[in-house]
């Protein structure tokens, strides 16, 4: 069985983070980008990420040009995430959410969860909240607020 622990990615800095540094802890992935509408949501991951983190939970942002939202390279993605947004969670480097060149975990989050669209991403700040165990235990709409996510985060970490 695959779990998230079982990929790699890529750090904005260019370095490759094992995402077994999550195993045992909740995590929120989300696909991001700085230009997007629902870029608005950054201060509320980083509140779910500041909230939870003491107990095992971690937001996890995957920016994507996809929907030619995330202009900037990836180390201008990070500083413009930290000064604009006030981010502290891991971002990672740009990935592809779809496509034949899907990055790995999200080809793998798709199968788990499939949404509206049979497992495509529909649009950026789409997020999937895996569990201690690695397994996604639910996918939430670009629409959702961040904070709507609570109560599964709080059942989820325990």
């Amino acid at each position: 069985m695959t779990i998230l622990g079982d990929f790699t990615a890529q750090a904005a800095d260019g370095s490759d983070i094992d995402l077994s540094t999550y195993d045992g802890k909740v995590v929120l992935v989300v696909n991001t980008a700085t230009g997007c509408g629902y870029a608005s949501q950054m201060p509320s991951l980083q509140n779910l990420h500041d909230a939870f983190s003491d107990r095992g939970f971690a937001v996890l942002g995957f920016p994507s040009d996809q929907f030619k939202q995330e202009k900037v390279d990836d180390t201008e993605m990070a500083d413009v995430c930290q000064t604009l947004f006030g981010t502290t969670f891991p971002l990672f480097a740009k990935v592809q959410a779809n496509g034949k060149d899907s990055h790995p975990l999200y080809t793998w989050l798709k199968k788990q969860q499939k949404g509206p669209l049979g497992g495509r991403i529909s649009w950026n700040f789409t997020k999937f909240l895996v569990d201690r165990e690695g397994q996604v235990v639910g996918r939430y709409s670009p629409t959702t607020e961040p904070e709507d996510i609570a109560a599964d985060i709080e059942a989820a970490v325990g």
